[in-house]
């Protein structure tokens, strides 16, 4: 696939988080995909959209904004915002209604049909928790 198409094709999967839109994932990813994030390493598709049905619960208003994207080979990076308000339990975490707003990265290997079949995902998960309350920022007493 062109740098363009795979640009396309992470804005579709920004759309589709945008939107909870699942059933997209589908066209998407790799049915084997592996996910890493500093929370876990997720393997396949199905798994995958468990996460992220766990996630869009608690987090029914997320957001995420395309900051910068790069693609050379078969990888593409971008660079993303993203806020929401945590209104359901997440992880052993109680919602509390509060807002976060950070900032991430991910990187992305497309298959030759431009499917994604792995991704790196580097997000504030720190700056999150202290956003909701669930840990002190630093200098605050806890």
């Amino acid at each position: 696939m062109s740098p363009e198409e795979l640009k396309a094709r992470s804005r579709r999967v920004i759309e589709a988080m945008n939107q909870q839109n699942l059933a997209a994932f589908d066209e998407l990813y790799a049915p084997d995909v592996v996910v890493h994030s500093g929370l876990m390493t997720t393997q396949g598709l199905e798994a995958y959209k468990q996460a992220l049905a766990q996630g869009f619960t608690a987090f029914p208003d997320t957001q995420i904004t395309i900051e910068d994207q790069i693609v050379e080979g078969d990888k593409s990076v971008v660079r993303f915002t993203e806020s929401g308000t945590q209104q359901g339990d997440i992880m052993g975490i109680k919602a509390a209604g509060k807002r976060f707003h950070g900032t991430g990265i991910a990187i992305a290997r497309h298959d030759v049909n431009g499917k994604t079949a792995e991704v790196w995902i580097s997000f504030d998960n720190l700056g999150m928790l202290q956003q909701l309350g669930v840990i002190p920022a630093l200098g605050q007493a806890s």
